[in-house]
């Protein structure tokens, strides 16, 4: 692909992040550097199939670079900026999962708004001192949620024109990194792009999400938690048609707007479980013959859960031509075959850091 930019990847040793960052190395000739502080869930493992040593951080790829460093360090992003000299800068580090913003929201405060303030910062400094052609091709690209939406009835979709509704800590920290985003957009002229996603799976998902802990949780034996009566619903994204979507809003979208992502693949929590384990019934079959559903076990409810989200992506397909090459039957086999067959990613997270503990009962 003809793309050739110098890019910075915040939180590219996390999920979503490391998949743009592998698509980036692979399908184009970009150049990465990658900004991550390696919490629980950052997994440098993530890209050794593009060139990174997982112990020492140093790249074989001439085109993919690693900085460990935290986003709220103002004069270590000033440093990132004005010796990497970027030509853009996808924002993909944050704290992500709902169940730990409701254990410990000070985290998610500190990384997904005051990170984000940095960040943003840092750019504006490096943008106001590039020439005008410069700063016209440069571009500060945000990577958030449809959880900023609050929740959707039974029918509907959240547009870009939806209001801004966040019920969780994670949400809240969320949304407000959108607003400080336009913010520096629209007062100080910073080409900045939003996208909002739906939720993601696929290959490399950190264990603690839904999708990834049934799968783990089957293999082990174990009890199959469902939160409430399984009724929530999702709007259901693999993780590189996401990646795709983000390299396309880069590429051509236009500065000051949002992008929604999404994959029309609306399911319950309970659908989702109960689709894992009918394919890991005929992929791996458990040695007494019961089925997977047996696990199931409902538990009581998150607080604060929202009952549906679904994204309308017609903007982003119908302005850049984006559409999504997989649909939730065929993601969701990927997904399953790629746990079973890459034991060595998630086996030392299982073991060390993330186990399938519940987290987030309020």
């Amino acid at each position: 692909m003809a793309y050739s930019k110098r890019c910075i990847v915040t939180g590219a040793a996390g999920f979503i992040g490391s998949a743009l960052a592998r698509l980036l190395i692979k399908e184009t000739d970009a150049t990465v550097l990658v900004v991550d502080k390696l919490t629980y869930a950052g997994v440098p493992e993530s890209l050794k199939e593009v060139g990174l040593d997982p112990e020492t951080l140093a790249s074989s790829n001439p085109r993919l670079q690693f900085l460990k460093a935290d986003i709220c360090d103002a004069a270590a992003m000033d440093r990132a900026f004005a010796e990497f000299k970027p030509d853009t800068i996808f924002h993909l580090a944050a704290e992500s999962h709902v169940d730990r913003s409701i254990d410990g929201p000070g985290e998610f405060v500190r990384t997904n708004v005051t990170g984000t303030a940095t960040l943003l910062q840092a750019a504006l400094a490096y943008w106001r001192g590039l020439d005008d052609a410069a700063k016209a091709a440069f571009r500060f690209q945000h990577i958030s949620t449809d959880e900023v939406y609050g929740t959707l009835g039974e029918t509907g979709f959240f547009t870009e024109k939806t209001p801004y509704s966040p019920h969780s800590p994670y949400s809240a920290s969320k949304a407000a990194s959108d607003h400080l985003v336009r913010a520096w957009h629209d007062t100080y002229g910073l080409p900045t792009l939003i996208t909002n996603c739906s939720n993601n799976y696929g290959p490399y998902h950190f264990p603690e999400k839904l999708i990834p802990l049934i799968i783990l949780n089957c293999l082990d034996g174990k009890p199959l938690p469902v939160y409430g009566a399984g009724a929530n619903v999702r709007d259901w994204l693999y993780v590189e048609d996401h990646a795709r979507a983000l390299l396309l809003v880069n590429e051509k979208g236009v500065p000051g707007e949002t992008y929604n992502v999404g994959g029309h693949n609306e399911r319950t929590n309970l659908d989702v479980v109960k689709t894992v384990c009918a394919i890991l019934d005929y992929l791996r079959p458990r040695a007494d013959g019961t089925k997977y559903a047996s696990l199931i076990q409902f538990v009581k409810d998150r607080p604060g859960h929202d009952l549906r989200y679904a994204i309308d992506p017609a903007k982003l397909m119908n302005e850049l031509g984006w559409k999504p090459r997989e649909n939730f039957e065929t993601g969701i086999s990927k997904t399953v075959q790629w746990y079973l067959d890459n034991e060595w990613w998630w086996g030392p997270i299982h073991a060390k850091r993330y186990a399938g503990e519940r987290l987030g009962k309020g």
